[in-house]
């Protein structure tokens, strides 16, 4: 079954499908290939078709996704916040080069393709607040504007992030930062985010 996998028609039908990031499980479904097949093939062409992602997961090299779509399948459960949502926002007028994502697991960081991806870990009860946006034909899970403030915040408060002096809350909806501070049960981050709207 291996030799029938040609390196194009692969290329041709991944595209086709929209499938910018996949496992080897979903390699294996769509072309109707062997576990041992799919292997074989993904590893052949790993210098040249693809792209390991990370441990289980690839992309096509000649048409990678967007950075965000990356974001939300690389660990998930996470949904892009703090920074780079405040960027995309106009909260801080920086242009940030990680992207960075809140998560209910563990901290961590991943280097994709040069890329620095991280990840942050909130109370699960907090992760909320968040909306499906489609980014260059893929969709990503983004934080609304206020939950990645009251998020980058937490952080602030927890002294794990410093406090950007140049932010720009007028066009944020001041009860909505409050409500989804709350969310983190900590009096210090409600009387932080007094202090800063």
């Amino acid at each position: 079954m291996l030799r029938k996998l040609k390196p194009i028609y692969v290329q041709q039908l991944l595209q086709e499908k929209g499938m910018w990031l996949f496992s080897p499980s979903d390699f294996q479904r769509t072309f109707g290939v062997s576990l041992w097949a799919t292997q074989g093939f993904i590893k052949d062409h790993s210098h040249d078709l693809f792209l390991k992602v990370r441990n289980g997961l690839y992309a096509l090299r000649s048409d990678l996704p967007q950075e965000e779509a990356i974001a939300n399948r690389l660990y998930a459960p996470s949904y892009i916040s703090f920074e780079y949502a405040m960027s995309r926002y106009g909260i801080i007028p920086e242009s940030v080069y990680a992207v960075t994502s809140a998560t209910t697991r563990i901290t961590r960081e991943f280097i994709v393709n040069n890329k620095s991806f991280t990840y942050s870990r909130i109370k699960k009860q907090a992760y909320r607040g968040y909306k499906i946006e489609k980014i260059g034909g893929v969709t990503a899970l983004i934080a609304e504007p206020e939950k990645a403030f009251a998020d980058y915040l937490y952080f602030v408060d927890l002294k794990r992030k410093p406090l950007n002096e140049r932010l720009d809350v007028r066009k944020l909806e001041k009860k909505a930062i409050i409500e989804y501070a709350r969310l983190f049960g900590r009096a210090s981050l409600a009387k932080l985010v007094k202090e800063i709207i």
